[in-house]
């Protein structure tokens, strides 16, 4: 006999609000809360049967699609035949997994893989590893990035919402991030470079463990970094004598449409890279792929993650590695994403209150702002929009510092034939903002 659930909407919501920690009730961006029932590749339907665009991938841990069948058909074998195999025992299927994702890396060099329960986990273990790895404290992070919530990772997460007033992990240092329209040093490479001089001669030792990077920022507003910067910080940060740690929980398996990692188009490459969410296709798992050289240096003490290579999640794994290949997705994501940025564009030169348009694949941001000379965020208009976008059918992210960002990462399996329906959506929730007389 199965527990029934109750699917009353005022049911959930009261359940919900007094059966929910605080900590874990706050993170709701809608005024309304969305109750979701399924889901179907790049669709979803919430209680009421109403069908949405998930524009967002349920932030960002779909990437195959909802209920993918192959995701579905390799998760159900392997719970059928054993749910969980504690890493202190062996399992092939982990292994293979831990295979395949070093054969994404960059040849010339020896990859490893440790299986966590979550990005955040893998960012913390990210972290020791380079500092044990250097035997240097100072680590470099970008200012409005986005790591992680947990004690660890929230140190060099920089968004003031998931920064608790408690302590932090010492020996952080922020750096101005390159944001190519409203950037600290305006456009350009060069200046956000010499910003990392700045901050390792004022704020640190001299002697780093690691700088760590998103190689688009998610939770910042679809920060993209510009060209040269990203193998620019990795020069200043090893002849400080630290390591390289690119976070591409967001920007991995493809999203931005040009290869498996968004770095693999930047010229450089890590020592450390940490990635979660879309690897088990909205099943638990995480990973750091690492340097073996990096890892070694953490021998002879135990580390334990007791999910972290749980069968399933790992079978959930391979099926979205062979997914992206068998189905091409990439380039689907090169192509279907070029054709949504620039319906985009078009609705920037409709709509004056978008200042930018920015993005690469299916990582795509509309920036609003009251006047497009100042850039003065437009926080109301854009909470505004954004409730509107979920009535004309679609789920995208509000975000960024001023919370000024619609931002859109879909599915890796959004088709051609979304990009009209979702660009009416959005033009539909900007008429609804100039009708309301609040543009």
């Amino acid at each position: 006999m199965t527990n029934s659930v109750d699917w009353s909407t005022k049911s959930i919501i009261d359940k919900r609000e007094q059966y929910y920690a605080a900590s874990q009730r706050a993170f709701v961006p809608y005024q309304k809360p969305l109750i979701i029932k399924k889901g179907q590749m790049q669709y979803v339907w919430d209680e009421n049967g109403n069908k949405l665009i998930d524009m967002l991938g349920m932030n960002l841990c779909i990437s195959v699609g909802h209920c993918h069948p192959k995701v579905v058909e390799a998760v159900t074998a392997q719970v059928q035949e054993l749910t969980h195999c504690t890493t202190m025992f062996y399992h092939p299927v982990p292994a293979h997994l831990a295979e395949e994702l070093a054969a994404t890396m960059p040849k010339g060099h020896e990859w490893v893989v440790h299986f966590t329960n979550s990005g955040t986990e893998a960012i913390d273990l990210a972290m020791m590893m380079a500092r044990r790895a250097t035997r240097n404290h100072d680590i470099l992070a970008l200012r409005y990035s986005y790591h992680g919530a947990t004690y660890g990772a929230q140190s060099v997460t920089s968004v003031p919402g998931f920064r608790h007033n408690v302590s932090q992990v010492p020996n952080v240092s922020f750096v101005a991030e390159p944001n190519q329209y409203r950037g600290l040093y305006g456009a350009g490479t060069t200046p956000y470079l010499n910003a990392i001089d700045d901050t390792i001669a004022s704020q640190t030792s001299g002697e780093l463990a690691a700088m760590i990077i998103e190689s688009v920022q998610g939770y910042g507003g679809i920060i993209q970094m510009p060209e040269g910067y990203l193998k620019g910080a990795a020069e200043k940060v090893r002849a400080a004598g630290g390591l390289l740690i690119l976070d591409e929980v967001q920007s991995g398996f493809g999203k931005t449409g040009d290869a498996m990692w968004c770095f693999d188009h930047h010229g450089v490459v890590p020592d450390i890279m940490v990635i979660a969410k879309g690897l088990g296709n909205g099943i638990p798992i995480g990973a750091v792929v690492v340097k073996k050289e990096v890892a070694d240096t953490m021998d002879g003490k135990l580390l334990f993650h007791t999910y972290g290579a749980n069968p399933v999640s790992c079978s959930a794994a391979r099926a979205v590695l062979q997914v992206i290949k068998e189905d091409d997705l990439i380039n689907n994501v090169a192509t279907v994403g070029t054709a949504l940025h620039e319906g985009l564009k078009q609705l920037q030169s409709r709509y004056p209150i978008i200042g930018d348009v920015r993005g690469r694949g299916f990582m795509q941001a509309i920036e609003l702002v009251k006047d497009r000379e100042t850039k003065e965020p437009a926080t109301d208009q854009t909470a505004f929009v954004f409730e509107r976008t979920r009535e004309h059918g679609l789920i995208v992210s509000k975000t960024g510092p001023h919370k000024n960002i619609l931002r859109m990462v879909p599915p890796l399996c959004l088709q051609m034939e979304d990009v009209q329906p979702v660009l009416d959506a959005l033009d539909r929730s900007f008429a609804d903002l100039e009708k309301a007389n609040l543009a």
